[in-house]
């Protein structure tokens, strides 16, 4: 050894030997051929750690350099990274020609690399097998330049792991091919959940030290865009190794246009994915010279004088490197027992009990349960407890010191034992260790004990509750992912039932979760273990799974919404309502703000499940045959596809290079095929998602696709904006037909339910009728006629664009959609039998029918879906939720459920039977409401042109008016609420009495829309604004008015001031006071530069603000023209303005979703709320559209996508209230800030009250 070597060892001696665990380094210096048993032995005779160290470290310096180079190699490896880098600058300079290390080998740089990157260690007794691993290494050298896939495949337990991680080995191999390092994930048997998790871990891995990424990814598609922007931002040219993959689709969720390397048994797991593939096959095991190497290894003889027994042996384990390994443990243990053991091989006395899997390793069976059969009896206990392990599942340290009730170094020794004898595999994670069994191993176990497997996940059970008394485990804790993927399904196996319904019945367990691991993963436990729920009560298993299915697209936003308050708009007679309200009122006594939606009972909820599978519009979703799956496709280019009942994603496919517009399933399932703007048509493979067929005879983009009913013969029809159909036949590569005739872009087609006919709709106005086997043209139908006047001949006065057009499930009449119309032909007469009108003046985008009933889905551009009756021919329901545009309706095939999909990135489930017996009428959003003694009372109007009177708490209609001629724009109550007044289209205002609704007068002034109304507080005078730019004040007995005019575009709003004043401001700019009564303008002024859209007073009346459209907001005097603060920082149109209630502050918010608070005295910025830390998603979800203070001026509400409540002290948000719809108008407050009053964009009204 050289002296500096040995200096510097000396030197740091007294570190080492404080801080080293002995075991750990011995087996790295053992396999480096370091220290050999005997050594070993001496070693751990010690009492002490301390005296076990200063041993190791004497053997150590009484050798030479190549022995302290495997020992700082054994520090790295072993996470003891401080005390290497003490011993860095001594290590000596050898020679690359040595045989004992290499740089093209093992260097202290690969130890490092590969420790970080979880790569396993060498096992306990390693035999190189360097033909295999210098193949590996030559695959490799391919992903030097480009990305790839490498596919490690042969028979389980034929050593492909050890394999993959002894070619990494290698210096040159990590410099020049992987600087970016590599990166270890033992995958396994899995489902996306699983996946899920392992691809959490992973980018948790890549994250660390970072800001960007607070949480962790909520769904797959989420955690794979994660992990491109990692791999190619941080760890670019580095390698991902997937060891163990059983499914082509787990490689569609690693797909980062990264280098791979994968171990599998399936030689075609690549094929579904795309780039450079690789093939390296490991069919045979360990060659008879291989295995008795292995053998001799472990009993410490040279392979020549073993004994005869040892080939017999060898042969007996069938080459597998497994089995021959956990013999070699045992005759190190018993050198003596050589003929024994192979007896045990050869009489096959432990035969398996059930076969769970393709694994015919009988060999196994022997070894495993003599290896067993000679732990020591405390530790023959603990292992069996490993039989509850799932496979392929890396478990921490901390869930076994949980189990066993021990310290971590205990359970690290007795692990190591198993480590040891072959028994078990660990991997480090960081400074921590992770345990597993090889599935060949955890099949013996789970068979062997089978009868105590209850109460071995009862033991689990137990001993978590006793460690997790009063909370659940959080994200920083170790084992927190473990217990929340596994603790459900240790509850079921140990029989739990009522731990389990405890569980999955607590709204903390649900919150827990799903914030760490997605909506998705909870709902699936509810419908695996439901039969075990619906035992104890099948209704309260239906109120938590309803509401996830409902609410959990809103749960994966970041911040993360209060799930107690999501919780407060269930149903009072779920459970989930019960629980949450236990907890708001709990958390107001200390100040949390939670909010009851007291008129929620004459809402109806409609939708079954809504789910988000895209990060843009999806333009169309449908059912399988078998209801089972739903396809979606949309603008952010992907398929995918998921399961009904729960939403959990199966597919994920990029599917085409623009976006995709339509996706169908074959009659038999198998198949989907999919069309897109990129001009191409795809088939795809529902199971693996590989890509069947592609078709590029369309040269315009291709709108429709649909699939022929029989699974006899499969034909796809395909049409474009080349003016095309095509029909193509799966088994063949080219178009089999085209159909012309259509003078302009074909939109949508359709077969007939017998398959003889394929229907086709086209923006020339036409529908077209083709005879399907030979496409010849058989008779057509011209829509234009129908919207053509009788003495107007011109043809080209409107464009009649057909959107949709299907077939009766008779196949007697055609229905197709034009406009906000839709027509029903007859096909034998040629005759049109109906039209249906929409309520709508929305263009229809697609309609269904239901097979089994006669309903019609009609989807809207106005945010909706309708239903009719075509029997009775006309319309029995809405389906309201969608926030933006409606694309596509489908029923299911047993007419059960129909789905509806929106720009909004969700696809919604409905159930027709619910949505057929509602109502059809919805509010619109001009509304006034008192507050009055504990009732709140709301005058607003709805779609069918009337004016209701309602009862907020009961949600009753006190009153009704006469449907009107032109539709009501505004409303206002008196304070006594016995008069209303409303303003119309037309320019109209009337008087009603209330509760009568009788109309006590009609004012006629106005030119056009009136857009406010109000009454003065004596009820006598009337004031009104509108677009035709003036301001009237009626005295509505007489029909006397005075007409206030200055504005020269129209006048947004108007607010009463003191002493009869008014301001109001408007479009053109300008700000102006009036004298109401005399009409008189007292002052104008012309503060911006762009439209003013809000004004409000300071409650003390010194000080007026504005906010304008110019992206500015100012505070001025009524009475000082100089005296003027112009606050600026807003990036878009400042929509609304608020004085608190002292003067003190103003609230601006503008049409970013941004909300900023000003110091009123020096026009100082206070806050910015939400601050940029707490934005993930969106910043209020649209324009902040009104402003309101608590009476204390410590809280403010306020209007945009949705409603939150702020805290006026620190900025933050305490509250957001999650409305059905979108786009609030305004907010009414009462003068406690109790209660809020508002209607969303779908009609829905919302009596809000704090929970005290």
């Amino acid at each position: 050894m050289e002296e500096g070597t040995r200096s510097c060892l000396l030197r740091n001696r007294s570190a080492l030997e404080q801080d080293i665990k002995t075991s750990y380094i011995m087996d790295h210096l053992i396999s480096e051929e370091v220290l050999n048993l005997e050594e070993e032995q001496k070693i751990k005779a010690q009492a002490t750690q301390k005296e076990r160290a200063v041993l190791l470290l004497d053997l150590i310096l009484q050798k030479d350099n190549y022995a302290v180079i495997s020992f700082y190699n054994a520090l790295l490896n072993e996470g003891y990274k401080e005390l290497a880098a003490l011993l860095q600058d001594g290590l000596p300079i050898i020679s690359p020609f040595t045989n004992k290390v290499s740089l093209d080998g093992l260097t202290a740089y690969v130890q490092t690399v590969l420790c970080e990157g979880g790569v396993p260690q060498r096992p306990v007794v390693f035999v190189d097998r360097p033909v295999l691993v210098r193949t590996i290494r030559n695959e490799l050298y391919k992903l030097e330049a480009d990305p790839g896939w490498i596919t490690i495949y042969g028979m389980a337990g034929c050593g492909k792991s050890v394999l993959a991680a002894e070619a990494l080995r290698n210096h040159r191999v990590l410099t020049e091919c992987f600087p970016g390092g590599v990166h270890w994930v033992a995958v396994g048997k899995q489902d996306r959940a699983g996946i899920l998790v392992k691809l959490q871990n992973l980018c948790s891995r890549f994250s660390q030290g970072s800001q960007t990424y607070s949480s962790p990814p909520l769904n797959i598609e989420e955690a794979r865009d994660r992990l491109r922007f990692l791999m190619a931002r941080k760890y670019p040219r580095s390698l991902l190794v997937l060891d163990d993959v059983w499914d082509s689709w787990v490689l569609k969720c690693f797909d980062v246009q990264c280098r791979v390397l994968i171990t599998s048994r399936d030689k075609s797991i690549t094929e579904a994915v795309t780039g450079n593939n690789f093939l390296v096959s490991v069919q045979s095991g360990l060659s008879n010279d291989k295995g008795l190497e292995v053998l001799a290894r472990f009993v410490n003889l040279e392979v020549s004088i073993l004994p005869e027994q040892a080939h017999s042996i060898v042969q007996e384990c069938k080459g597998s490197p497994l089995v021959v390994s956990l013999i070699g443990a045992l005759l190190r243990e018993f050198p003596n027992r050589w003929a024994y053991y192979l007896k045990q091989l050869q009489n096959k006395q432990f035969k398996r009990i059930r076969k769970s899997s393709s694994y015919d390793y009988e060999a196994l069976d022997e070894a495993m349960a003599i290896s067993i059969e000679v732990l020591e009896k405390g530790h023959k206990e603990y292992y069996k407890d490993l039989s509850v392990l799932k496979k392929d599942v890396k478990v921490a340290t901390k869930v076994l010191c949980i189990l066993w009730e021990m310290d971590t170094e205990e359970v690290e020794d007795i692990l190591q034992v198993f480590v040891n004898k072959s028994l078990l595999f660990c991997d480090r994670n960081g400074k921590s260790f992770q345990y597993y069994l090889h599935d060949l191993q955890l099949d013996f176990l789970t068979e062997q004990n089978h009868d105590r497997l209850p109460d071995l996940h009862a033991k689990v059970v137990r001993q978590y509750q006793k460690t997790y008394k009063r909370r659940f485990p959080s994200p920083s804790d170790e084992d927190c992912m473990y217990w929340y993927s596994f603790l459900a399904n240790h509850m079921a196996k140990a029989k739990m039932d009522k731990e389990l319904y405890s569980l999955m019945f607590s709204m903390d367990w649900i919150k827990a979760k799903t914030e760490l691991m997605g909506p998705a993963q909870v709902i699936n436990d509810f419908v695996e273990y439901r039969h075990i729920l619906d035992e104890e009560n099948s209704t309260v298993r239906e109120n938590f799974q309803e509401f996830l299915s409902l609410e959990g697209h809103l749960l994966v936003q970041k911040p993360f919404p209060d799930i107690v308050q999501l919780g407060l708009c269930q149903p009072d007679s779920s459970e989930v309502y019960r629980q949450a309200k236990l907890q708001a009122v709990e958390r107001a006594k200390k100040g949390a703000v939670y909010l009851e939606w007291m008129n929620k009972k004459t809402l109806q909820n409609l939708s079954r499940l809504v789910v988000r599978p895209h990060r843009d519009a999806v333009f169309h979703a449908c059912f399988s045959h078998d209801g089972l799956k739903i396809a979606s496709c949309g603008a952010d280019k992907t398929l995918q596809i998921f399961k009904s009942e729960t939403g959990e994603k199966l597919l994920d496919i990029d599917a085409h290079d623009d976006e995709v517009l339509c996706c169908a399933f074959s009659p038999d399932d198998k198949f989907v095929a999919t069309c897109s703007s990129d001009k191409t048509v795809k088939v795809w493979n529902v199971i693996t998602g590989q890509l069947f067929k592609t078709y590029s005879e369309h040269s315009e983009q291709v709108n429709y696709c649909q699939f022929s009913h029989s699974q006899q013969k499969i034909l796809l029809a395909t049409c474009s904006n080349d003016t095309f159909l095509k029909i193509w036949d799966l088994r063949g590569t080219s178009c089999k037909n085209t159909l012309f005739g259509h003078m302009k872009s074909v939109n949508h087609c359709s077969f007939s339910p017998d398959d003889k006919y394929l229907a086709s709709c086209s923006n020339d106005g036409m529908i077209k009728l083709w005879e399907t086997s030979s496409a010849n043209e058989w008779k057509y139908f011209d829509v234009n006629k129908q919207f053509r006047k009788p003495d107007d001949d011109d043809d080209d006065d409107d464009e009649v664009l057909l959107k949709c057009c299907m077939w009766s499930s008779d196949g007697a009449q055609i229905i197709a959609a034009a406009k906000n119309i839709l027509f029903i032909f007859d096909v034998k007469t040629d005759d049109v039998v109906a039209e249906l009108t929409t309520s709508s003046y929305s263009t229809i985008q697609s309609c269904d029918i239901s097979l089994t009933s006669p309903l019609l889905a009609v989807a809207l551009l106005q945010y909706s879906v309708e239903l009719w009756d075509l029997e009775l021919r006309k319309r029995v329901g809405d389906c309201s939720g969608h926030l933006s545009w409606v694309h596509c309706v489908r029923f299911s095939m047993d007419g059960s459920t129909l789905l509806s999909s929106s720009d909004d990135q969700t696809v919604r489930l409905w159930e027709p039977n619910e949505v057929h017996s509602s109502s059809a009428v919805s509010l619109v959003r001009d509304m006034d409401a008192v507050f009055q003694e504990g009732e709140v009372i709301v005058l607003v109007s709805d779609n069918k042109k009337c004016l209701q009177l309602i009862n907020g708490r009961t949600g009753d209609v006190m009153c009704q008016s006469e449907v009107q001629d032109s539709r009501i724009r505004c409303c206002c109550l008196n304070q006594y609420v016995n008069l209303a007044a409303f303003g119309r289209g037309d320019g109209i205002l009337k008087v009603l009495e209330l509760p009568s609704g009788k109309i006590l007068r009609t004012l006629i002034g106005h030119t056009e829309c009136v857009q406010r109304c109000q009454f003065t507080s004596d009820g006598i005078t009337l004031i009104s604004s509108s677009d035709d730019a003036t301001i009237r004040v009626w005295n509505w007995h007489t029909e006397e008015c005075k007409v206030l005019e200055g504005h020269t575009e129209q006048v947004k709003n108007f607010k009463l001031l003191r002493e009869s004043q008014l301001l109001s401001w408007s479009f053109d700019g300008t700000m102006k006071v009036w004298n109401f009564i005399s009409g008189e303008l007292l002052k104008s002024f012309d503060y911006h530069d762009g439209a003013v859209l809000s004004c409000d007073a300071s409650p003390d009346g010194s000080k007026v603000a504005s906010a304008s459209a110019d992206k500015s907001a100012k505070i001025w005097s009524l009475n000082d023209a100089a005296d003027i603060l112009v606050l600026t920082g807003h990036n878009a149109c400042v929509r609304s303005c608020k004085f608190t209630w002292d003067n003190e502050y103003l609230a601006t918010g503008d049409d970013n979703g941004e909300i900023r608070i000003w110091r009123v005295r020096d026009g100082s910025l206070l806050h910015v709320c939400p601050k940029e830390s707490e934005v993930k998603d969106s910043k209020h979800g649209g324009w902040v559209t009104d402003l309101h203070f608590s009476p204390n001026s410590k809280i403010l509400v306020s209007t945009g996508g949705y409603i939150k409540w702020w805290d006026m002290n620190t900025g933050e948000s305490l509250q957001t209230f999650y409305t059905n719809g979108t786009n609030l108008k305004s907010i009414h407050v009462s003068s406690d800030f109790k209660t809020f009053v508002t209607i969303d964009n779908i009609g829905i009204l919302y009596i809000l009250r704090m929970v005290n």
